[in-house]
């Protein structure tokens, strides 16, 4: 069974926003770790085109963010861009998405199956936005899911707990990136 990394809203704009070097240090762990082991690895950005003109004016979240956010989150903005410290490979893809889940306005699910990965482990900012939607999604379209809980970050510490002890153990298994890097070797 493939697997693949989503290591997913790891951009400029929003790890600038979080305390996350710990969160940013375990995705670089684990980005390291599955490019060791050849286990492909996608990241997945939040970017939209000059102007929005996908966000729609009932979007309340995405609407409210084309009305305030000037152009720091077109697709060439500096917010937009993977954070170097993940410095995307050549050979690696960057998904670009238009909503919350990764699969949503974006390739992913394609480029997923290219990889002939059946299988899906996470990494993301927000638990709460990206990880939640990208895992819930994922679950009805019957891949299996590991999220990395350590490679995820939330603004409440208290939702990030609840997702990844109550609710994200009924579709995922829920581990760290120590625990997911050994199962690589």
């Amino acid at each position: 069974m493939a697997s693949a990394l989503l290591v997913m809203d790891f951009q400029n704009g929003i790890v600038d926003r979080f305390d996350s070097a710990a969160t940013l240090a375990n995705a670089v762990s684990a980005t390291d770790a599955a490019r060791a082991a050849g286990v492909p690895v996608v990241f997945v950005r939040v970017a939209f085109r000059p102007g929005y003109p996908e966000v729609a004016a009932t979007n309340l979240g995405f609407g409210r963010l084309a009305d305030a956010a000037g152009d720091s989150m077109t697709e060439s903005a500096h917010g937009t861009q993977i954070h170097p410290a993940l410095a995307p490979r050549p050979d690696e893809a960057i998904v670009t998405k238009r909503r919350v889940s990764a699969f949503t306005g974006s390739d992913l699910e394609v480029l997923l199956r290219g990889l002939d990965a059946s299988e899906i482990v996470l990494a993301g900012i927000s638990t709460s936005g990206v990880v939640l939607s990208t895992l819930r999604q994922a679950a009805d379209l019957d891949y299996r899911i590991t999220v990395l809980s350590d490679a995820c970050a939330d603004t409440q510490t208290d939702v990030h707990e609840v997702l990844m002890t109550s609710v994200f153990p009924r579709q995922a298994t829920v581990t760290t990136t120590a625990d997911w890097v050994s199962s690589l070797s």
